[in-house]
């Protein structure tokens, strides 16, 4: 802490050459009015247009810092997973990012081991279990979207008056799997809709399948057989088990496009394994999102993935980053009213579980919260300040 107030650090993220989302202005600000001390890595902001002058003149509280400084503060807040960076928080501190703790064992006892208090965004959530923090119609729209464009160059037929209707399969009922009807029906963007539409072209015919169709083996047989999109917007009971084993694929017309909402990884060392819904296929993030059947990084994938049956494929572990700026805005309203809480708490030992809404629901983000729940032991946290 900073003269007994919480500080507060926004390192950038480096993961690929084109992720271009940083918290924005308005967020940072409305923190150090909150009375936090907020360090944000210099060049913050700079792939959506902004200076650190942005930042900096938005309060005396508000200072340019290096990434290692920023990773050095009482809170750390960073969208996505800052993997190798780990280290360079201090024991006690607190991380609120997107960290995946029931896909991710390794990086649970990664953060056990150093004494992180640990907020996963993905699992704050209210008691229906909603999350709070999500872009989850951003990752249909641009994912639809990407597999349209994709279906531009594969399907020649697709601006023939002469074709037949277009059929989407969507698996997954979720709100993932709801917001990619609503894009699917519109060919994934409002402009292309519009010009199919003068063109006098068919329609988009969309199947939404459950797990009682997609466990129906004879059944999704036959449904990809006619298949022109194939959407996997599943969350999977069982990690282990793809619902489209590889050699299914084949059964895709040649011309289909593989649109991934999932982006499970593949980790075959884990207990259990986890693979992928879609069995064979590679994932994608900002820098490359398109895979055609002879791209080079089918190659790349484990030994143990078959991958004989290809079709293309558009995967992007990260699809609202798409359009980053939109994104970032949701990201923050969204967090706003956590952050608040958090900084006034003085961080998550101050959180307390029956405690208000915002409360309750970072104790469900939190590790501490996910290792009571899953029977573990505690984060062993150093003192404050430990590791300086």
């Amino acid at each position: 802490m900073v003269d007994g107030r919480v500080t507060v650090g926004f390192p950038r993220m480096h993961k690929e050459a084109s992720e271009r989302r940083d918290f924005l202005p308005p967020l940072i600000g409305l923190l150090a009015a909150n009375g936090a001390e907020v360090f944000v890595e210099s060049g913050i902001g700079s792939g959506m247009g902004y200076t650190d002058l942005d930042y900096s003149t938005l309060s005396h509280d508000v200072h340019v810092a290096e990434e290692e400084e920023c990773y050095r503060q009482d809170i750390v807040l960073v969208l996505r997973a800052p993997e190798g960076r780990y280290e360079l928080l201090r024991p006690g501190s607190v991380l609120v990012s997107m960290l995946h703790f029931s896909t991710r064992p390794a990086r649970v006892e990664m953060l056990r081991e150093l004494g992180i208090d640990a907020i996963s965004l993905d699992l704050i959530a209210n008691e229906d279990g909603r999350r709070l923090v999500e872009n989850l119609r951003s990752v249909a729209w641009n994912g639809i979207a990407s597999a349209f464009a994709a279906l531009d160059h594969t399907w020649p037929d697709l601006v023939s008056t002469h074709r037949s209707t277009i059929k989407v399969t969507i698996m997954g009922a979720g709100r993932v799997g709801r917001h990619a009807v609503e894009f699917a029906t519109k060919y994934g963007d409002d402009a292309r809709n519009e010009a199919f539409i003068r063109m006098g072209l068919p329609g988009v015919e969309v199947v939404t399948l459950g797990r009682n169709l997609t466990g129906d083996r004879g059944y999704l047989e036959q449904r990809l057989a006619v298949t022109d999109v194939l959407v996997d917007a599943t969350a999977r009971r069982d990690p282990a088990t793809p619902v489209v084993p590889n050699p299914m694929i084949a059964l895709l017309p040649e011309h289909a496009v593989i649109c991934d909402l999932a982006v499970d990884p593949y980790l075959l060392d884990a207990e259990p394994q986890v693979v992928r819904g879609i069995e064979g296929i590679p994932q994608g993030d900002l820098d490359q999102w398109e895979f055609g059947p002879d791209d080079p990084a089918w190659e790349t994938l484990p030994p143990e993935i078959p991958t004989a049956e290809r079709r293309t494929v558009v995967s992007c572990y990260s699809w609202p980053g798409v359009r980053p700026e939109p994104c970032m805005h949701v990201y923050g309203s969204q967090l706003a009213p956590l952050l608040e809480v958090l900084v006034s708490a003085g961080g998550v030992e101050r959180i307390r579980p029956q405690g208000t809404y915002f409360e309750r629901a970072l104790w469900r983000g939190s590790l501490r919260g996910w290792l009571e729940r899953t029977g573990r032991s505690p984060v062993v946290a150093g003192p404050e300040g430990s590791g300086d």
